[in-house]
């Protein structure tokens, strides 16, 4: 793995300020700056039934990725407590991933879709094109409540200054951490 590239949320993965490489901007409000997106990967499968090619999508992982390069802290105000709480974010993203990937794995579960090429070659190109942007459609979803619960715990916690309310999210991303699922 280069310095450029995301890591990808795993209870074994604890983020150091190192891992901080953008220049913090003047202008932004929070001492920290995390970019965390949801990645994705799938199987397309298909299959022929009578002149038509359906496809359906299967196998789907999903992951949460902290991008080094785009994330920043005010070197000022660079403690334990903060980083803490970046984590947290971090943490946050793969609880919010758990909470919602079964939703998203029922709305393809069972399910085919209509190729769209003109020969075989092309019905594979498309199904799996296709097929993307359906998924992406759900991720961006989900990353649309992993903002809202995110913000929910940035006003929450302070920021990780209230140390009472941070602590409850640690407890919860603690047992995160030690689960299997």
């Amino acid at each position: 793995m280069t310095d450029n590239e995301p890591i990808t949320w795993d209870n074994s993965v604890i983020l150091s300020w190192f891992d901080f490489k953008a220049e913090h901007h003047v202008a932004k409000f929070e001492d920290a700056f995390s970019v965390i997106k949801y990645g994705f990967t799938w199987t397309v499968d298909s299959e022929k039934i009578g002149k038509e090619v359906i496809f359906s999508i299967k196998n789907i992982k999903i992951f949460p990725q902290f991008f080094p390069t785009l994330s920043s802290v005010r070197i000022s105000e660079k403690n334990e407590r903060l980083l803490n709480h970046e984590q947290g974010c971090f943490d946050l993203a793969e609880l919010v991933k758990r909470k919602y990937f079964r939703d998203i794995e029922k709305i393809f579960e069972g399910k085919s879709y209509p190729t769209r090429g003109k020969n075989e070659e092309q019905d594979k190109q498309y199904a799996r094109e296709d097929s993307g942007k359906m998924l992406n459609i759900e991720i961006e979803k989900l990353e649309n409540l992993f903002l809202k619960e995110k913000s929910e715990y940035q006003k929450l916690t302070e920021f990780g200054n209230n140390i009472e309310k941070q602590n409850q999210y640690n407890f919860e991303f603690k047992k995160l951490r030690i689960s299997n699922l």
